[in-house]
């Protein structure tokens, strides 16, 4: 019931227009430039110094050096192009990316995230995420619509330690998604996965939304 992984990953490569220079996090938002077609133009930047990155490579294709943020290996483009990190945070806090795309572990009605930390876990570091999500002009939000434990995301509060305030404009999870007109309005329910109800997803949703 609901869309998998890589289905979430499909349906946010929906959102992504021709032209169109994109971030992605690391977990399902890497895989959705394996749902871009080879007509459309888009240029996915890496916060590690990166513009231009291809698909995820075949075993014969992997070369160590080439990385992304989440040190996964991955392919080039023909327009490919190296920079240091400062240049790369220039560009996102320049806005001039035009959608994030990213994990989360809570998101709320009012369109907080906290996708870096839960507190007495170690993590491996802040990441780019406060900067992505406060200087890129549109933030997509794809994960699961509960924890390991059954525990909703999309809740009315954020618990865990936020990434940033009012800053989500989309969430697409394995049983829905979710949008809003801007960051003064609600979230809505625009699209359900196959063979998921309006119930299932109120029974699994802490937040306030429109139906």
């Amino acid at each position: 019931m609901g869309w998998s992984r890589d289905q979430i990953a499909a349906r946010a490569a929906q959102e992504i227009g021709d032209g169109y220079y994109v971030n992605l996090g690391i977990g399902i938002p890497t895989l959705v430039v394996d749902h871009i077609g080879p007509d459309q133009d888009v240029t996915f930047h890496s916060e590690n110094g990166l513009l231009g990155m291809g698909p995820f490579p075949l075993e014969h294709e992997v070369d160590a050096d080439l990385i992304n943020a989440g040190k996964q290996t991955i392919t080039e483009t023909a327009n490919s192009a190296y920079f240091g990190s400062a240049s790369s945070f220039a560009m996102v806090r320049g806005g001039h990316l035009d959608i994030t795309i990213l994990g989360a572990m809570e998101v709320s009605e009012g369109g907080d995230i906290a996708n870096w930390m839960i507190p007495g876990k170690s993590i491996k570091g802040m990441g780019g995420a406060m900067d992505l999500v406060a200087g890129v002009r549109r933030v997509i939000v794809t994960m699961e619509h509960v924890s390991k434990d059954g525990t909703p995301k999309f809740v009315r509060e954020c618990a865990l330690p936020l990434t940033g305030v009012n800053c989500v404009d989309m969430i697409v999870t394995d049983l829905c998604v979710f949008a809003r007109e801007d960051r003064q309005s609600p979230f809505q329910l625009i699209e359900l996965a196959p063979n998921v109800t309006l119930d299932h997803v109120k029974t699994n949703t802490r937040a306030f939304f429109e139906a």
